[in-house]
């Protein structure tokens, strides 16, 4: 059975969207997926199943849906392709805080004109990659007023995306490999 890594976008952020981390490992095997973990409050699931990433990403959209009463966009990546991502480490070279350093994980590819605005918004201190399905972000000051960030965290992209900072990303993986 494939190993799977299940990213939830936008829960338990202050009051809004809120879903315990073991009612959600409960309910992510009471709808028959395998050796199921978390990571941290933030929605973040690897699990296993013989079912392909997409078929994954619907089921468990559905199953928030009935469970929780939210909707819940999802974003699925194999644990391969979770691999290649870390691998792939475009800013590695100057990202020098794990927590700075984010990945979007997008649903699909991104417009070549959405990429365009993006590296617009981005300031001289950040640096940005855009990678397949995935987008890199080094914010050496911070997200809070940050242009670069507020699009990449807003509904502006215009796929479904959800990010993750590089420690999360790295012990994703390592929860992936046990």
């Amino acid at each position: 059975m494939a190993r799977q890594i299940v990213l939830l976008r936008g829960i338990n952020l202050g009051s809004r969207n809120r879903i315990s981390m073991p009612e959600l490992r409960n309910a992510l095997e009471g709808a028959g997926l395998d050796d199921v973990r978390t990571y941290l409050q933030s929605g973040n699931a690897v699990v296993s199943s013989p079912a392909a990433a997409d078929r994954v990403r619907r089921k468990v959209e559905k199953l928030i849906a009935e469970e929780f009463g939210l909707e819940i966009a999802v974003v699925v990546r194999t644990r391969a392709q979770l691999a290649s991502v870390v691998r792939r480490n475009p800013l590695g070279d100057v990202a020098t805080d794990p927590k700075r350093y984010q990945v979007s994980f997008l649903a699909k590819k991104l417009a070549p004109a959405t990429v365009r605005k993006l590296e617009a918004a981005a300031v001289e201190s950040e640096a940005l990659v855009v990678s397949g399905s995935e987008i890199f972000a080094w914010h050496p000051e911070g997200v809070a007023r940050s242009k670069l960030w507020a699009m990449l965290a807003g509904k502006g992209l215009a796929v479904t995306a959800t990010a993750r900072n590089w420690t999360t990303v790295t012990k994703l993986l390592e929860l992936a490999d046990d």
